[in-house]
């Protein structure tokens, strides 16, 4: 069947359409910039139009006028993704869900909104309603949409407590709409939820979220400096398994990373401070400060509650996670980043392996993250780039070590992290959206099932270049 693009958007000439150029280019792109392999791929990629729906029943009528002129449909949030989730290549049509952005109840420990909610106001709204605050989040809070963190993400702060967002219980329940002439809604829950969470809109369009809840804090926000980096990761790894100590974030910065990239830390550090930044409750402060009591090893330089600094630095999470990865690149353009996970129990050690492998080409940028009920790290390594061949070498040593890549520098679902077939989510698609329309070339599985996945990182294909 021929994609027809003028039926479709005549056929939704009624509905809120983008159809300047400029625009639509700028609906077209997310961060996969932070990436020079995805930017040199991805670049020339831009939607047909751009449709803004500000309910379900008009989602579902595109996602029928769509199925009907054979056009792909690729959803967008805010566009924080980092590689590639929200770029149309196949052309088409945007579905940009910003619009859908009401709180529709929150209760005791839940709450239950649209996907284009921004986290940030999520947040703001449940704690003044209940006292109440999402469990965890993007470092992208103040931009980043509650769908696309669903749809994109897999962790964030929080995780140091709650994990990552697809373990039990951190989603609720999904509302999901399919594609095909007569789109089906579907309310998703349990082991359902894997169907369509982190699949990039693959499979399935969110149009509501039930998430969980926690008590709201005025968290305080700490920074130690360390003189060794490995006691800087042990003094975090340790802090985060003190089980009456509650944090939102330990992350761990090897040097020169906060002198060199962040400025309004960088007058109360040296090039050779390595850094750790934490979110701790207050109620918590008393036995934080026993244990610091404790550790020789690190110094107190600021407190959110008690601070001498003439500026402050800012919420601490907006220099962790992949915000450390955009405050390098402002400095210095040629650095980009790898996502890690060194797995309990030899994390430390595996780190240190790491590190000293590839010294000042990768620097150590570390997130305590549960996994499985066990204290360990994500990593989110800022790498010096040169060449491609030897971003793939660094890959390669760290997976041979046993350090898993979630490979941010590929923009298919297996490429960027599971590295094998999801039957749930690939059957699920076979079922919500038969004609492969939504979010195409994203999903290895869907266009070849056969894939060797021996042959990792190597789907980059020619007509992923061009519409189809």
């Amino acid at each position: 069947m021929t994609t027809d693009i003028e039926s479709a958007k005549a056929a939704l000439a009624h509905l809120e359409l983008v159809e300047n150029p400029r625009l639509i280019r700028t609906f077209s792109r997310d961060f996969f910039w932070y990436s020079p392999v995805l930017k040199d791929r991805m670049d020339d990629l831009v939607a047909d139009f751009v449709v803004c729906p500000n309910t379900e029943e008009e989602i579902i009528e595109v996602l029928r006028v769509c199925y009907e002129h054979n056009v792909p449909v690729t959803t967008r949030g805010a566009g924080t993704g980092n590689y590639g989730q929200a770029i149309p290549m196949r052309g088409g049509c945007i579905l940009f869900l910003r619009n859908m952005n009401k709180i529709k109840s929150v209760t005791p420990g839940r709450v239950v909104a649209e996907p284009g909610c921004i986290l940030k106001d999520i947040d703001t709204f449940c704690k003044a309603d209940s006292g109440q605050e999402i469990r965890m989040f993007s470092s992208t809070w103040a931009t980043a949409t509650i769908g696309g963190f669903i749809a994109g993400g897999s962790g964030g702060v929080g995780s140091v407590t709650w994990g990552s967002l697809r373990d039990l219980g951190n989603i609720i329940r999904l509302r999901v709409v399919t594609m095909e002439a007569e789109p089906r809604v579907m309310e998703l829950s349990g082991e359902a939820l894997a169907r369509v969470s982190h699949a990039y809109g693959t499979n399935g369009i969110i149009t509501e979220v039930e998430m969980p809840l926690a008590p709201a804090y005025e968290w305080v926000e700490i920074l130690l400096t360390a003189t060794e980096f490995p006691e800087a990761a042990r003094f975090a790894d340790a802090l985060s398994n003190e089980d009456g100590v509650l944090l939102k974030l330990a992350s761990v910065y090897e040097a020169p990373t906060a002198h060199a990239y962040f400025k309004k830390i960088q007058p109360h550090v040296s090039e050779k401070d390595h850094l750790i930044g934490l979110m701790v409750a207050p109620h918590s402060m008393d036995g934080f400060l026993t244990y610091l009591g404790r550790c020789s090893t690190v110094e107190l330089i600021y407190r959110s509650d008690d601070t001498q600094w003439e500026e402050a630095p800012g919420p601490v999470f907006e220099y962790g996670w992949n915000h450390t990865t955009l405050r390098a690149l402002k400095v210095d353009p040629s650095i980009t980043y790898l996502q890690v996970r060194y797995g309990y129990p030899d994390h430390l050690a595996l780190i240190e392996k790491m590190r000293h492998r590839f010294p000042g080409e990768v620097i150590q940028h570390l997130e305590a993250i549960r996994m499985g009920g066990k204290i360990a790290f994500a990593g989110l390594s800022l790498v010096k780039f040169t060449t491609e061949e030897r971003l793939d070498e660094i890959v390669q040593a760290h997976e041979e070590a046993g350090a898993l890549i979630f490979n941010p520098h590929r923009y298919t679902l297996e490429e960027g992290g599971r590295q094998h077939a999801d039957q749930t989510q690939l059957d699920f698609k076979r079922e919500a959206d038969p004609r492969g329309l939504l979010n195409p070339g994203k999903m290895i599985t869907w266009h070849n099932p056969e894939w060797d996945y021996r042959r990792m990182y190597n789907f980059f294909e020619d007509a992923a270049r061009t519409k189809s």
